[in-house]
């Protein structure tokens, strides 16, 4: 079996690679929603993998992973290697968590972190409001996520929250030292949010990245009597090109709440310090940007052994990428808690892709997908509607 092609399509708001095989045998793979313009990126492997047999998955890995860098780079490697196990599972006619070395759990634990009612304000009666949103949820949550301090509006949207000016452009621009008002205005938040939720529902907090070390100290230990799953991202994180591993470690050391980061990390090289020094107690790689399944299955072992958690990053790596982080989550190790629940961008994703359970999250956890392959399959008479004009041949 040779690979004859590497196609990328625009489907809605996804970036949707499919890679074809002189056999018939075709596998799909996905980016994330907010990565549009990275679907002609994803031609330039084409030439280095062309002629190869897709089943040897690390052999063709090894001819472009090289080619990539952290988030949003690396995320056309990750969807070639996610549809390459794709490919070589249908091929063998068995799910790829069996290519992965087979499942330890017959169903996997998601964490909420999309499926929010639109926040108004960003006051503690407003967080109060989202955790009993999310707390109703039909999906029956265990762990929830919401954003606080510098990631979202919050620090934008509350006067005299930290010393600094209020800048836009990029995902979460703002950064700086907080002030007093400002710590105790996302204490009070937080508290509220777990009012809400009990001791039944964890809570984890996306919060940067933007913060001083000194106000990281300060407001992870000023929560410590919630029992929070984590923090994420206060100093580094989310689309910033680099992790300051002695950093975290200074504030994973002065608290016993969790702190956790890794989302924008991309190969196992970067993740070596960050968990040998043990600097966080919780890594989050996501899928679709560390270089796939198999490259986050490695960093997950690694950090077993150094007694840290993962969490994989993922809300936006939609239905192809919501099969792979079910087929990953299969076989990850015991450190694993929950990956974060990816949702269809835009809704009708849900009526083109067909292998997924109905409904496909009960009481927090999703069944482990037994089909071949990732165990979805797009439909393209249902697809084919939805792709611009210069995509007309994606299925072809």
């Amino acid at each position: 079996m040779r690979i004859t092609a590497l196609k990328c399509a625009l489907i809605g708001q996804h970036p949707t690679v499919r890679i074809t095989t002189d056999e018939g045998v075709d596998g799909f793979g996905q980016i994330e929603s907010y990565k549009p313009w990275l679907t002609p990126i994803v031609a330039h492997y084409e030439p280095y993998i062309l002629g190869q047999d897709p089943t040897d998955v690390e052999r063709v890995m090894l001819r472009i992973r090289r080619i990539g860098a952290m988030k949003p780079w690396g995320s056309a490697v990750s969807a070639i290697e996610m549809a390459l196990w794709d490919l070589a599972g249908r091929a063998a006619g068995l799910p790829v968590h069996k290519l992965l070395g087979g499942k330890v759990r017959d169903r996997v634990r998601v964490y909420d972190g999309a499926v929010r009612a639109p926040m108004t304000g960003y006051d503690p009666e407003d967080y109060a409001r989202a955790a009993e949103f999310m707390k109703a949820a039909p999906e029956g949550f265990t762990i929830v996520k919401e954003g606080v301090g510098f990631h979202g509006p919050m620090a934008a949207r509350t006067p005299g929250f930290f010393y600094g000016d209020l800048r836009t452009g990029p995902p979460h621009p703002d950064a700086g030292p907080l002030t007093e008002r400002g710590l105790a205005h996302a204490v009070a938040c937080v508290e509220a949010m777990k009012e809400v939720l009990g001791d039944g529902i964890g809570l984890a907090l996306d919060c940067g990245p933007g913060w001083m070390v000194a106000d990281a100290i300060r407001f992870a230990r000023r929560v410590e009597h919630l029992n929070l799953m984590w923090l994420e991202d206060l100093l580094t994180g989310d689309y910033t090109p680099y992790t300051d591993a002695a950093a975290y470690r200074d504030v994973t050391l002065a608290t016993s709440t969790p702190i956790h980061t890794g989302e924008q990390l991309y190969l196992r090289q970067n993740f070596k310090e960050l968990i040998e020094r043990q600097a966080v107690r919780v890594i989050g790689p996501d899928p679709a940007d560390v270089g796939g399944l198999a490259e986050l299955k490695w960093i997950a072992e690694f950090a077993q052994l150094h007694g840290i958690a993962v969490a994989p990053h993922g809300v936006w790596d939609g239905l192809i990428g919501l099969a792979a982080h079910i087929q990953l989550g299969a076989v990850l190790p015991e450190n694993f808690i929950a990956f974060e629940y990816p949702v269809a961008s835009p809704a009708w994703w849900y009526d083109i892709v067909e292998g997924l359970p109905a409904p496909i999250v009960r009481d927090g956890h999703i069944d482990v997908l037994t089909g071949p392959g990732l165990g979805v399959r797009i439909i393209p008479e249902a697809a084919k509607p939805h792709l611009r004009p210069e995509d007309a041949g994606f299925f072809d």
